[in-house]
């Protein structure tokens, strides 16, 4: 499956009110603040090298391989139908069932909202450790705005999240119940994860729509930026998306801006922008100084509501082709969605590009057994 492929068909013809608008800014609501960030539990720049979690022979296997497998997708948390997030991880863990053990993922790359609503502690064992207890390989994560939301002010923001990602070592943490799954020793909760042929630069855009940073991470996005290695792929994670055409939330002109801002002050461009938060599957591709930008929203991991997307896209009144140039964004594409069903992304990373698969699984209402469903498929050149 291509982008040449006739895949969905929408009109760029009479847009409804919410036209193409695919970011826009956020206002400000007493009831979304910035919240402070805790106290980092690593040393800066706040790096993981992945050979120090997986074992060594497995990393120079996938090295001697040259190639890199790995999950991605956000949202996860199952507060109300925990049967949508344990549809997607039971079909995630479907992938560990290959014979090439190296075309099985090394890790899962969360993008935030891993418990619903609040970042309870105690929600962790329901919505994190009993879906995951079988899934066998790390997971790695930045925290979303409802990990770092409060409804108890007495309990820090994050507090949960640093316990459960940021532990200084490896433990079983006192929420993880029966499931044989070790906390994870992240050094912050904006950090880069090193591996053989990617680098990721995974930051924390807090509690506000729309996001929001402060200045001590932004100059450190900067600075990881600068320090990236050049001979390897390059990608940027955060919760909220830069871009979605979607009713509920939208993509984030901020966020827009502080990427477009490190950009332009580092001369470092990177292929690939991972983001969550909308509850559906978007990629869009942009042209910036002569370079091509994929964005994913990834956001369908398993929280039961989905977000649909705009009316002018889902129900033109006449149809035209993906990829999508947006009338109002001539530097962007829409080249793929899908609203009305959950999913994962299963990538590859060679040295030479990054290949992604994007599989729906099936509603809880339907057969458990069916398989995961292929609906978008992609390459991005690093040659």
């Amino acid at each position: 499956m291509t982008d040449n492929v006739r895949l969905r068909r929408f009109s760029a013809d009479a847009p409804d009110a919410q036209g193409y608008q695919i970011n826009r800014l956020h206002g400000k609501f007493p009831n979304q603040p910035f919240r402070s960030l805790p106290q980092p539990t690593g040393k800066p720049p706040y790096h993981v090298n992945l050979e120090e979690i997986l074992p060594a022979q497995a990393v120079q296997d996938m090295i001697a391989a040259r190639k890199m497998v790995f999950h991605t997708a956000g949202d996860t948390g199952g507060v109300k139908s925990p049967a949508d997030q344990q549809l997607v991880i039971d079909h995630m863990e479907n992938d560990f069932q290959v014979a090439d053990p190296l075309e099985r993922p090394a890790f899962f790359y969360h993008l935030g909202d891993v418990v619903y609503y609040y970042g309870e502690e105690d929600q962790y064992y329901s919505q994190f450790y009993e879906p995951n207890a079988h899934y066998s390989a790390p997971i790695f994560a930045i925290p979303g705005n409802h990990d770092g939301d409060l409804i108890d002010t007495s309990v820090p923001s994050l507090q949960a999240f640093v316990t459960n990602f940021c532990a200084r070592e490896a433990q079983i943490a006192p929420s993880s119940g029966d499931a044989p799954r070790d906390t994870m020793t992240q050094p912050n909760v904006y950090w880069t994860l090193n591996t053989p042929f990617a680098t990721f630069i995974g930051l924390y855009t807090n509690v506000p729509e729309g996001g929001a940073l402060d200045a001590t991470q932004i100059n450190w996005f900067h600075n990881e930026l600068t320090q990236a290695p050049t001979d390897k792929a390059l990608i940027v994670a955060m919760h909220h998306p830069i871009f979605s055409a979607d009713k509920h939330h939208s993509g984030s002109q901020y966020m827009e801006g502080i990427l477009d801002d490190a950009m332009q002050a580092t001369g470092r461009i990177p292929q690939l922008v991972l983001t969550a938060h909308v509850h559906n599957y978007q990629r869009f591709s942009r042209q910036y100084n002569n370079k091509l930008i994929t964005y994913l929203v990834v956001g369908g991991g398993g929280y039961w509501n989905l977000h649909h997307m705009l009316d002018s896209i889902k129900n033109p009144p006449t149809p035209i082709d993906l990829p999508f140039p947006l009338p109002d964004r001539s530097d962007v594409s829409l080249n793929m969605f899908c609203d009305d069903r959950h999913g994962y992304l299963k990538m590859s990373i060679t040295p030479d590009s990054i290949a992604g698969e994007y599989y729906t699984v099936p509603r809880p209402q339907e057969s458990w057994s069916a398989p995961a469903s292929l609906l978008d498929q992609f390459s991005i050149s690093l040659t």
